[in-house]
């Protein structure tokens, strides 16, 4: 049987863009200790409603997100970021 023009086979399967590799900023930068009184860093970190970013969307590695979290409710408990905003950005 005759294939039509329209069908279309390949031998190997289509390249489909990969996403970038996810890397832990703080053991790129080297930085060991995560400061709570910067709140403009520790933003990064939070979304528009104030919550915390889990690791799949930051690629924070386990170790520095415990302290990233760790730091971002002592600069809520001082009141130096909000617990809860409408858009924190």
């Amino acid at each position: 049987m005759a294939q039509s023009s329209g069908d279309i086979k390949y031998l190997t399967p289509i390249a489909v863009d990969t996403k970038k590799k996810k890397y832990c900023r703080f053991k790129k930068s080297g930085i060991k200790y995560i400061d709570y009184k910067d709140p403009n860093f520790l933003l990064k970190f939070v979304n528009e409603q104030g919550k915390i970013l889990p690791r799949r969307i930051t690629g924070t590695s386990t170790k520095y997100q415990k302290k990233v979290s760790q730091a971002v409710k002592r600069a809520r408990h001082l009141s130096l970021m909000p617990y809860v905003a409408d858009l924190l950005k």
